[in-house]
């Protein structure tokens, strides 16, 4: 697979820092997001940093739901000015409402462009960025089919973001940007989406989107632009051929010509659908399979639907030259991946067909990947996979046959793949579970496919070098357990070797990951490193977040492969700087790269110093700033930031990021208001539980959502206090979740207390979607510690969640008792402090339903709980639009003014009630948590996690 083409589709899956080393090669498009954003955490907090993957921007730039309320700006059209307020508004809600300035003038604040790093590292690209859309980009129709939501107008997936403009930049000699130079040519107010570098970095492809009047096409146009001149122009002279972008979009095969999806000609108008049905909606199980899933959303319901999936799906693939040269090539069909081989020889087309399903998302549907000659030709079948609904719930569970079906970058026209050997069953027991084949693009007739490896955890990825070198990763969900081993490729005689073999989540001892270089098919393998001109030995790079219990100080070692020796080259500065590598800019050099002439491409930030990007080249390490962003809240500059660590009662170490405002002094100003804004996470032991994450002085990038949008409101801020929920060995966390959860809650509550910087009447706590889960838990089960909760697009009755949730994979029927005492809907007779809810009306994400807060809302209000429920029309499970972001923040400040800031109840006589409570007993799972309350605990992960796993098994 080309590399850029993983950045293709990082809107579209989740990879771990195992499963997709070549992340960490960052190669082109090197795409940066260059305001820090406040991103949910990451799904493999334990792998490598994630922190300097915060930068990176999917270079198709789709904003899947989480991403739009990162964003910042503003579009001043798409609100009104907020009416007078009366209490009878404040209490029913009356229209759309903005928060005080001091909050709007963050978000508002213009957003930064992304960049992009040319093949060659020779010129960079200012992706011009706009501010949060306005509601009514929301509300244009889509069609929610097969999982996925497509906007039927532009057929494409809904709910894109784009850029605005183009810049150019030429990389001087001397480190520094030259001139830019705008791109030129395209119409006004188009709307720019899947930015691509041609092989040679001479041209860039695009699409291109105008918003035409109400009944016209705004149907995606693919452009290309001469980088030299800045000159744009219609890829294709015909306006009828446009890019059906619902799946793969186009991509470079060679240095002149693209292959390009695009809507069939031939196509007529949609499918009506039928007044009345043909019949009724059946589905059966009478073969008695034992098929378990999540609660997927969007899926297909009828015959209908079908029609009208395929309708927006089926594309016409084209070979488009940049001479004005246009070829269709094979038949109209529902093409979800295209990938051309190093060479430019082959191209490797995936597709699904039917039979559909009406019950699992189109990643399972029927799967069918063939090999093609550049110009269509075809060559054979590589596998024809059938629908898969039966992959089981068992996290690390995969789809039966072929999968991972790729390229290897260091070769012309090689494939590799990977076959399951337990049925795609994590429960089954068998060795080896996964095995690597490889073959070549034709092989000889009777020719076998090679082994390359047997590996007895779940395949993980290969960093490709030669044929001397390749590592392969393995790794096992439920043990944590991950393993790097040392291939030879091209040598039968030499035997693989473990390089790597550790716990994931321990990132004390995470050795790095290899970087990457360019070759000259325009792929990336691992880079080899020798010391000197002279030198016979070679040595690869391993960049590391450098995790210690200081906080993360990243670094590279020289390493050598086969004595497992090393050598620290560079250091990020720990005393005041956070400093990351993001790519090797010295890669386009021809033959073995000297350490000498080594150059790398780095970012450097602080506490009060945003990210800026530097040159470093050796071998004096002189580093030569690129860019020189402004500060994007100077109203905030001066805030407060401080990294704490403090112990829970059975000796867990925890950590959290103290914020506080500019200006602040405890010994002046006294305790504050506090909002503590946390997400629960899952570890396997209490040491790598409390293993310190992120770094003291890494840039607060606040997001539109953000929790620090309060410091403006004179609030201490507890940002990610760790939230460990511990099942070590056999045990299983969650059943001891409220126990655990409750400790670590009166540990950081206790901590800001002692320090004096939070009045213990005025704590607040909050979370979104796994973290909306835990602050309903907190309010019902730790009533003493906080006023009041805010609680956004969460899960809350697990019974209707029951084939696994998050991290477990029990069902309800195997664990009732664990699912019913974490769910709060069970508990809602004893939330009696406010509690805010918020949701998305059209949350697609599995397991948050908007029924979840809807029925919860009613649960607590049929026991007289002080509650609140917003529903967001329009918006997913992260918000987008400026008008719902805009009001959120007015609903949450409004909440934590009235129940924070001016709170008079008395803490004590709340404690009090809440240890009456416990000590008569008045649950069993309560009363366990008092008298077990020194005991172990576990940890949750993203609300992204909430699908991942069914997701990335489905796209296998």
């Amino acid at each position: 697979m080309h590399l850029h083409k993983v950045y293709h589709r990082l809107s579209l899956l989740s990879f771990s820092a195992r499963s997709s080393p070549s992340i960490f090669s960052l190669s082109p498009p090197v795409i940066l997001k260059l305001r820090p954003v406040n991103s949910v955490r990451s799904l493999n907090s334990t792998s490598m940093s994630a922190s300097k993957f915060r930068y990176l921007v999917p270079i198709n730039a789709v904003a899947a739901e989480d991403s739009g309320g990162a964003s910042n700006g503003s579009v001043s059209s798409s609100s009104t000015p907020p009416p007078t307020e009366s209490e009878d508004d404040l209490t029913l809600g009356v229209g759309y409402r903005l928060p005080p300035p001091e909050i709007r003038d963050i978000v508002d604040a213009p957003p930064l462009p992304a960049l992009s790093f040319s093949p060659h590292r020779d010129k960079i690209l200012f992706l011009k960025r706009r501010s949060l859309p306005p509601l009514a980009e929301l509300a244009r129709p889509e069609e929610k089919l097969a999982g996925i939501r497509i906007d039927g107008k532009c057929n494409t997936r809904s709910r894109m973001s784009f850029y605005t403009g183009i810049g150019i930049h030429q990389l001087m000699p001397d480190g520094t940007l030259g001139p830019e130079k705008e791109l030129h040519g395209y119409p006004d107010g188009a709307k720019i989406n899947f930015v691509s570098w041609s092989q040679d970095g001479r041209h860039l492809a695009f699409s291109i989107r105008v918003e035409e009047e109400e009944n016209s096409s705004s149907k995606l146009r693919v452009w290309v632009a001469d980088v030299e001149t800045g000159n744009a122009r219609p890829l294709f002279q015909s306006p009828d051929i446009c890019l059906n972008a619902v799946f793969d979009n186009f991509v470079w095969v060679n240095n002149s010509t693209l292959l390009v999806s695009t809507i069939p000609l031939s196509r007529g108008d949609p499918p009506k659908k039928p007044l009345v049905p043909s019949g009724p909606k059946i589905q059966t199980n009478e073969q008695k399979n034992i098929i378990q899933f999540r609660t997927f959303q969007d899926l297909l319901k009828d015959e209908y639907d079908e029609d009208l999936f395929d309708y927006y799906a089926t594309t016409q693939l084209v070979l488009a030259s940049l001479d004005g040269t246009v070829k269709e090539i094979g038949l109209p069909a529902v093409y979800t991946s295209l990938d051309p081989s190093p060479d430019g020889k082959y191209l490797l087309i995936s597709s699904i067909h039917r039979p559909y399903s009406f019950i699992v998302p189109c990643g399972r549907f029927p799967k069918k990947v063939d090999l093609w000659t550049s110009d269509g030709q075809f060559v054979r079948e590589i596998c024809d996979l059938p629908l898969a609904e039966d992959i089981p719930i068992a996290f690390s569970s995969v789809r039966k046959g072929m999968r991972s079906i790729n390229w290897r970058a260091d070769k012309p026209s090689a494939l590799y793949w990977v076959e399951t050997q337990d049925g795609g069953d994590a429960k089954v027991e068998v060795s080896p579970r996964d095995i690597v084949y490889t073959e070549p693009a034709e092989p000889l007739e009777g020719e076998q496919p090679a082994i390359l490896h047997q590996l007895d955890l779940r395949y993980g990825g290969i960093s490709w070098c030669d044929d001397s070198l390749a590592l392969v990763y393995e790794s096992w969900y439920k043990t944590r357990r991950t393993r790097t081993w040392v291939i030879s490729p091209g040598s039968k005689d030499s035997s693989p070797r473990i390089l790597f073999d550790r716990s994931s989540e321990d990132v004390y001892s995470d050795p790095g990951s290899p970087m990457f270089r360019r070759t000259p098919a325009g792929t990336y393998v691992i880079a080899k490193i020798k010391k000197g001109h002279d030198d016979e030995s070679y040595y690869i790079i391993l960049n590391g977040s450098g995790a210690t219990p200081e906080g993360n100080i990243p670094f590279l070692d020289l390493f050598d492969i086969n004595t497992g020796s090393k050598e620290r080259i560079w250091q990020s500065d720990k005393e005041k700087y956070y400093e990351s590598v993001i790519a090797l800019m010295s890669d386009q050099e021809k033959g073995d790269l000297c350490l000498d002439q080594l150059k790398i491409l780095t970012s450097k930030e602080s506490k009060t110093e945003n990210t800026q990007y530097y040159i470093l080249s050796w071998p004096d390490k002189q580093a030569c700033q690129i860019t020189n962003f402004p500060h994007p809240y100077p109203q905030l500059e001066t805030l407060q930031k401080e990294m704490i660590r403090y112990q829970r009662k059975d000796g867990v170490q925890m950590t959290a990021t103290l914020y506080l405002p500019p200006g602040y002094d405890p010994s002046k100003d006294g305790p504050l208001p506090c909002l503590v804004w946390s997400y629960p996470g899952e570890f396997k032991s209490k040491d790598a539980a409390g293993q310190v994450r992120g770094s003291p002085n890494e840039f607060p990038g606040i997001g539109a959502t953000s929790a620090l949008l309060w410091l403006a409101r004179r609030f201490a801020i507890l940002s990610g206090p760790t939230i460990p929920i511990i099942g070590e060995g056999d045990e299983e966390a969650n059943d001891r979740y409220v126990e655990q959860l409750v400790a670590s809650a009166e540990a950081a509550v206790e901590e800001v207390i002692q320090r004096g910087v939070a009045h213990p009447n005025k704590i607040a706590v909050g979370g979104h979607s796994y973290g909306a889960f835990m602050t309903a838990n907190l309010l019902a089960h730790a009533p003493h510690l906080f006023c009041c909760g805010v609680a956004r697009s969460g899960a809350y009755n697990r019974t209707l969640t029951p084939f696994g949730f998050q991290n477990e994979d029990r069902t309800l029927w195997e664990a009732t008792g664990t699912y019913v005492e974490m769910s709060p809907f069970m508990s809602a007779n004893k939330i009696k402090k406010p509690i805010l809810l918020i949701h998305g009306e059209e949350d697609n994400n599995p397991g948050t339903l908007t029924m979840q807060s809807d029925r919860f809302f009613n649960a607590l209000k049929g026991h007289g709980a002080l509650c609140r429920l917003v529903i967001l029309p329009y918006e997913s499970h992260g918000y987008a639009a400026r008008e719902s972001i805009m009001h959120v923040l007015w609903e949450t400040d409004r909440w934590l003014q009235k129940y924070c800031v001016s709170n008079t109840s008395d803490v004590k006589a709340d404690l009090d009630a809440s240890k009456d409570d416990l000590s008569k007993g008045t649950t069993d799972s309560e009363s366990k948590a008092v008298a077990s309350s020194g005991g172990g605990g576990a940890e949750m992960s993203d609300h992204e996690c909430e699908g991942f796993h069914s997701i990335t098994r489905s796209s296998l």
